[in-house]
């Protein structure tokens, strides 16, 4: 597959400088395509994980560091937040977060919570209403990833309790709920563990990451990006990995044949995570539709891998390319930022939250300012 364009080194931009001490990462050392650039949106959100963003254009951050939720407020949309507030505090690893109807849902392990009217209330947060507390309260691959999908129907993955096991049918799956926490209905199975997912325009399909089983060497297996085609589905794990790869311990007997394959092989322990597809106008025409991956980074490969965000380019279903779109969140084995999710706002902006160093980021094309709504 070719690249879209060529690497270039990112120019030091007065955004960046007006703001030096911060911490964040060294965005003179990211590699972007030629005409991008990025600045800093936030910083001081430790953290930040997943991203939502509300009707009047508060950006919400869950988190999994002192089970906090924030929201960013950009009063005079110079494309930098000026205000940063804590929504909620002291919960279990709130990383999951999504939007509807007003009102702020919240994945937190073993619940889900729900903070209504929240942009009319944000410097005076309700105390979270409890929509569900019947998910499994295992920390291992508990935290969430949560989205309302196209049917009005709040999607929540149950990850896998272990490296690799033999789950019970209460995890390693996907599910969809109606807003109010009742309805549960299996969406896709065998999935190891999803942080990432987003609907594609048009089909409406769901496709999600999935993050591979670890202790096969560094090699393998890969991290899956996944295509639901119907309800139920079942994606391998833990028999099979990566579409072609039985488990040593749990393939014996099985066939890759009778599993989903992945759409494509991600690399191996790149840890992809927050995803979306890009539905914004301000990237060149090739990224139209194209889904965004936020890559979190390897954390026991005997050299990193991941620590950067990818474009995946289609036709319709099928894969044309994947190719960095922010390269350079670790050099020399020395890590600096880890994406952890993107969201595409209404200008056609691209945020990414960086959860190593508590910062948000804003990557934009063009000209500064460049097809910025009033």
């Amino acid at each position: 597959m070719r690249h879209l364009a060529q690497t270039v080194v990112v120019a030091l931009s007065a955004t960046l400088a007006a703001c030096a001490g911060a911490k964040s990462a060294d965005l003179a050392r990211l590699t972007l395509p030629p005409g991008f650039r990025i600045e800093v949106y936030a910083t001081n959100v430790p953290g930040a994980r997943e991203l939502a963003l509300g009707a009047n254009g508060t950006v919400f951050v869950g988190s999994r560091e002192e089970g906090n939720v924030y929201a960013l407020v950009d009063a005079d949309r110079d494309n930098r937040a000026e205000r940063i507030v804590v929504l909620a505090k002291g919960l279990d690893q709130p990383s999951g977060i999504a939007f509807r109807d007003g009102d702020l849902y919240i994945g937190a392990i073993s619940r889900i919570l729900k903070l209504p009217a929240i942009e009319s209330h944000l410097d005076s947060p309700p105390k979270p209403d409890v929509v569900t507390d019947k998910l499994p309260a295992e920390d291992h691959h508990g935290w969430k990833f949560i989205a309302f999908g196209p049917d009005g129907r709040l999607y929540v993955p149950i990850g896998a309790p272990c490296n690799v096991c033999e789950p019970d049918k209460a995890h390693a799956k996907i599910i969809s709920m109606k807003p109010d926490g009742s309805d549960w209905q299996d969406v896709a199975l065998g999935v190891r563990n999803s942080v990432g997912f987003d609907w594609q325009p048009g089909s409406k399909e769901l496709w999600f990451t999935e993050n591979g089983r670890d202790m096969l060497g560094d090699e393998r297996p890969s991290d899956e990006l996944n295509r639901v085609t119907k309800p139920g589905e079942h994606f391998g794990f833990p028999y099979c990995h990566q579409g072609d790869t039985p488990d040593p311990d749990f393939g014996k007997g099985k066939s890759c044949a009778d599993y989903a394959p992945p759409v494509l092989k991600l690399g191996a322990h790149v840890a992809s995570i927050g995803m979306r597809f890009y539905t914004g106008t301000m990237f060149p025409e090739p990224y139209r539709n194209a889904i965004v991956i936020a890559e979190h980074g390897s954390w026991n490969r005997s050299k990193k891998s991941g620590y950067r965000v990818m474009s995946v380019r289609l036709d319709g279903a099928r894969v044309v390319e994947y190719a960095p779109l922010v390269d350079g969140f670790q050099h020399d084995e020395k890590t600096s930022g880890r994406p952890a999710d993107v969201m595409v706002m209404p200008d056609g902006a691209l945020l990414i939250a960086d959860d190593y160093t508590g910062a948000v980021y804003r990557l934009s094309y063009g000209a500064p300012g460049a097809a910025r709504k009033p």
